[in-house]
């Protein structure tokens, strides 16, 4: 009955595993590390889903936004933008301690300069972040939400979310790198039909150009 209403719902399977503890059963689905042998076919799976979006960026990411593995073109955005997390090689997968891309998003020294419309493209996040935290009580989620309204130059104001606000259906992210511009838009992937709760939390960020201009750049470079 409580698998049943948990498909219902459309519960995670960490909070169907949840509700199932509360009621005194054991947890149906398991949690397995990216790190363990058995997840070798999950690890080039990755590989192959981010080599196929080659010349754009993507990355993989788990659920606290910690990057487990990039591509070529993501490689290189953290190259050029000097940032403090080193840039990883590519489809190689990164064991903990990750760099997080929320904090690459906010850190002065990250992403943050590069980005033309940072502001919109913060202030857009901060609300999905928030709306994460609500929806599953991820406690480390909303540590990171707690530092990443902590960081210098956040407006006090954003710590009130504004759940009115409808989220945008396509955020363009402005990017500058040098005396170049380019546009892109992103996109979150997730397995269709994961069987453990590590592979269903796992998503790939990609990024797609939004003007023909910023696709000739980025084919051209």
């Amino acid at each position: 009955m409580l698998l049943r209403l948990s498909s219902v719902l459309d519960l995670p399977f960490r909070e169907s595993n949840l509700l199932l503890q509360a009621a005194g059963f054991a947890a149906v689905y398991r949690e397995t590390s990216l790190t363990e042998p058995e997840m070798d076919g999950m690890r080039h799976a990755l590989q192959l889903i981010l080599r196929q979006h080659e010349p754009f960026a993507a990355v993989a990411l788990d659920r606290q936004w910690d990057i487990v593995m990039v591509n070529a073109p993501y490689a290189g955005l953290l190259a050029g933008m000097s940032t403090p997390a080193q840039a990883p090689a590519p489809l190689t997968f990164i064991p903990p301690p990750r760099p997080n891309a929320l904090r690459l998003l906010f850190d002065p020294r990250g992403f943050r300069p590069h980005i033309e419309n940072w502001t919109r493209v913060a202030r857009e996040i901060l609300g999905r972040l928030n709306r994460e935290v609500l929806w599953n009580g991820n406690e480390a989620a909303g540590a990171l939400l707690q530092d990443l309204l902590a960081t210098e130059g956040v407006p006090p104001d954003w710590r009130q979310p504004d759940f009115e606000a409808a989220p945008s259906l396509v955020l363009p992210l402005e990017i500058r790198l040098g005396e170049c511009k380019a546009r892109f838009f992103t996109t979150l992937t997730t397995l269709g039909a994961p069987q453990d709760v590590t592979l269903q939390e796992l998503r790939v960020e990609s990024f797609h150009p939004a003007d023909a201009d910023t696709d000739r750049l980025v084919r051209k470079a």
